[in-house]
């Protein structure tokens, strides 16, 4: 299983993981990324690096 990473200081909340990926990043009031779901599952791995590597600042990271 992976885990989602963010580096909050790098995010600008564009919201492009959210808008690939929404069961696991919703930008919250304050404008930052948050992880609804940090851990991922194998059946959602594509789905979510593709999200990840959306990210136009690279704030977040997917580790195992």
């Amino acid at each position: 299983m992976s885990v989602i990473h963010v580096d909050r200081p790098a995010c600008e909340g564009i919201g492009m993981c959210e808008a690939q990926a929404d069961d696991y990043f919703r930008v919250g009031d304050d404008g930052f990324v948050e992880v609804v779901q940090s851990d991922v599952a194998p059946t959602d791995h594509a789905h979510v690096a593709a999200a990840v590597d959306s990210c136009p600042m690279s704030a977040l990271r997917l580790a195992k």
